[in-house]
């Protein structure tokens, strides 16, 4: 399997401030590039990986301080407890998909291959991306399409969906490609197809409630003066992860203590977001809408 190098793996390691006693935790293993340079820095330390997919299970460090746990990240509390951990000084989470899904035509996440529309990080999963094309409500479909792609036109585009599938199961990205071909022009199609495929695969993958349960239960998991390191790729992702580091919780409500001070529980260590060099973006052209946050428990 290949997996190109990490998007700001310099800067999320560096800011995760390892300590080498410490127990850190990355919950998107992927393809261990984040986990091997964690690794280099530990000495008695130990660091658990989390990821839900079998073939990122198939690419585990052989190492005495490493363990992977192959989970969804939402679970990352319940099964560090069965571990007998109790408290983390750093986790790592690096959001959306990764190169090796993207380069495998028949995972069904990239529109450039004509293939079969899975689109599941956990093949176990009972719902995939052909499930949703043909047994959603037009409502439904236009929900996902505009809350999770920002596509404008996103009750055409259900409405054509569901008339395309009076007649024909919706199975493959050719398929997808003519129902779609009418809503945009052919000078942006790269950026449509990405918008729409980033739709289905993050209703596919519950991405945005799985990102909640994990950011609802990170700061309790953190020491204090642990580090939590996140890299996002779109807003919806970003939005939660800077509420809960600036107004103390996902849903970004202000609650103040006693006092009238707001309650909060991380600080922020950049005060700018983090984003790719240019020199980045062109070796890597997924790291363009890259955003790194890090924070430390107060």
């Amino acid at each position: 399997m290949t997996y190109h190098k990490p998007v700001l793996l310099d800067e999320s390691i560096k800011g995760l401030n390892i300590k080498p006693n410490g127990i850190y935790v990355d919950v998107t293993f992927g393809g261990g590039g984040h986990s091997k340079e964690i690794l280099k820095k530990l000495e008695n330390g130990f660091l658990y990986g989390f990821d839900q997919d079998i073939d990122a299970i198939n690419n585990t460090i052989e190492s005495d301080n490493f363990k992977l746990i192959r989970s969804n990240f939402r679970f990352v509390k319940n099964f560090l407890k069965l571990e007998g951990v109790q408290k983390i000084d750093g986790l790592i989470a690096d959001l959306g998909i990764s190169s090796f899904q993207i380069d495998v035509p028949e995972r069904g996440f990239a529109h450039r291959f004509e293939n079969t529309i899975d689109m599941r990080m956990n093949s176990d999963a009972d719902l995939d991306a052909s499930e949703i094309l043909n047994s959603y409500s037009e409502k439904e479909i236009a929900r996902v399409l505009y809350e999770y792609g920002d596509i404008k036109q996103s009750r055409k585009i259900a409405q054509k969906i569901v008339k395309y599938r009076l007649d024909n199961k919706i199975e493959t990205t050719s398929q997808l490609k003519d129902i779609l071909s009418a809503f945009y022009p052919k000078k942006i199609e790269n950026k449509f197809l990405s918008k729409f495929f980033q739709a289905l695969r993050i209703e596919v993958n519950d991405e945005i409630n799985a990102l909640k349960d994990l950011l609802n239960d990170v700061v309790d998991l953190m020491n204090d003066k642990a580090r939590l390191v996140v890299i996002s790729y779109h807003s919806l992702e970003d939005k939660l992860i800077k509420n809960l580091i600036t107004k103390g919780n996902v849903d970004g409500i202000d609650e103040n203590d006693f006092f009238g001070n707001r309650k909060l529980q991380l600080t922020p260590i950049n005060k700018k977001v983090i984003v790719p060099t240019d020199s980045e973006c062109n070796v890597n052209s997924r790291a363009r809408s890259a955003k790194l946050r890090i924070a430390e428990k107060i």
